[in-house]
């Protein structure tokens, strides 16, 4: 994984985007790659499963 892979930012807008971005914030923060994303189970059924899914 290159630098290139590297989250850095996601942007999000509905009801409770607030809560989702939460723990975005911390991945994001901490380097998370698309890969990391990727390797992560998702919460189902959530709304934030669609960001850990994002293909």
């Amino acid at each position: 994984m290159g630098e290139e892979e590297r989250v850095v930012g996601v942007h999000l807008l509905g009801e409770s985007a607030d809560k989702m971005l939460q723990g975005f914030a911390v991945a994001v923060k901490m380097g998370a790659t698309k890969r990391d994303f990727d390797e992560t189970v998702a919460i189902h059924p959530t709304s934030s499963e669609e960001i850990v899914l994002m293909h």
